[in-house]
């Protein structure tokens, strides 16, 4: 049994008044000696999903909070529609929350869960179970009314989560790691869930992850973080094809650090090639450090990386992970750098671990960074 949700009917759905605008201006916030958030700029757009994504301790979780209420900033302002509300307590923000943990009341049932925060707001009995009754449909469970958390699987009680913060028709709905708590293949049913009612509801949602794949794979924009700081901010095409800092390059997909030599006229030679640094390289250089430029490493996507048969190449296939149709081969050139490529299933069949090979780059620029240590 998963827990794949059909489509629920058009007319169960209850309709939000339209996604906010949501501005975090010059945010700051420290813990002791640490810096949570470090001057965090950072725009969502009215019904734009946005992930932010980053490392354990990078301050995605600080920002959420700050714009739920619950945190708030040594300096900076938070902004909803244009209105400061970096002072306004959590109960009077118009947003709704769901937590890793699913946060249920374990006494009451489903229904009961998702109407909490309508009877608080002293809305009717039958009204309220009405709404809840529609959200629970909305969700995919109409006939789990009457159940209790311990009665309901994780992905369920996480359904249960997102309806309840919904109740309320809040014009930004805010997700912290919801789904790390659940098997692989219930978080993958869950997060098309959550993407097609955020769509449907047209609700502004910033959504933390650490999870490349779930940030990628569900949001109009990723904001990378990075110790406090905001890295790059773009769609995910643009985050894995243009990667604006190294870190950004190296936390998002998979890359390689292939040693290359950054001359002064802004071109990098690497594995024989002279090839365009990227404009906007990831450390701020152009060969600008003299003459005779430097040496860097150049951060290459595996998909970019061709590799062919060559029994006078003075490199070697080292390993070979099939991934169905994808093998990922990693080939080590005589410097003891090793370099992952991903070719079809049906060339790497011809290249086994000990064979000799020569790598090459397409035309085009390469994102260049400081030389690792």
């Amino acid at each position: 049994m998963t827990d794949t949700v059909p489509a629920p009917p058009t007319d169960a759905a209850p309709r939000t008044a339209g996604g906010a605008t949501v501005e975090f201006r010059a945010l700051r916030r420290s813990f002791g000696a640490t810096t949570a958030l470090d001057g965090l700029d950072l725009t969502v757009q009215p019904g734009e999903l946005l992930a932010l994504l980053g490392p354990s301790g990078c301050g995605k979780t600080t920002a959420l909070r700050m714009l739920a209420g619950f945190e708030h900033p040594d300096s900076g302002q938070v902004l909803v529609d244009g209105k400061d509300v970096t002072s306004t307590p959590a109960h009077r923000r118009d947003a709704g929350m769901v937590f890793q943990s699913y946060s249920l009341f374990p006494h009451l049932s489903a229904v009961d869960n998702v109407a909490f925060g309508l009877r608080m707001r002293k809305v009717g009995t039958a009204e309220r179970r009405r709404r809840a009754a529609e959200l629970l449909e909305l969700v995919g469970l109409p006939s789990h009314a009457d159940r209790f958390p311990h009665q309901l699987s994780g992905g369920q009680q996480q359904r249960v989560a997102l309806a309840r913060a919904l109740a309320l028709r809040p014009r930004v709905l805010l997700l912290d790691e919801p789904l790390s708590a659940l098997d692989a293949k219930v978080r993958t049913n869950l997060r098309e869930e959550i993407r097609r009612l955020q769509l449907e509801l047209g609700i502004t949602t910033l959504f933390v992850t650490h999870d490349q794949e779930e940030a990628l794979s569900m949001a109009d924009r990723v904001a990378v973080m990075n110790a406090g700081r905001l890295e790059q901010c773009a769609a995910p095409a643009e985050l894995y094809d243009r990667p604006a800092t190294a870190f950004v390059a190296e936390f998002v997909g998979t890359n390689s650090r292939i040693p290359g030599h950054l001359a002064d006229d802004g071109y990098v030679e690497v594995l024989g090639r002279r090839l365009p640094a990227e404009s906007g390289t990831a450390d701020g250089s152009h060969g600008s450090h003299g003459s005779g430029g430097r040496e860097v490493d150049v951060l290459v996507r595996p998909e970019a990386v061709t590799v062919s048969a060559d029994p006078t190449g003075d490199a070697l296939v080292v390993a070979a992970a099939f991934l169905g149709a994808v093998t990922r081969v990693t080939v080590r050139l005589p410097d003891g750098t090793d370099v992952k490529a991903d070719l079809p299933s049906t060339e790497a069949a011809v290249l086994p671990p000990g064979a000799p090979v020569s790598l090459s780059l397409p035309d085009r620029p390469v994102l260049v960074a400081a030389r690792a240590a």
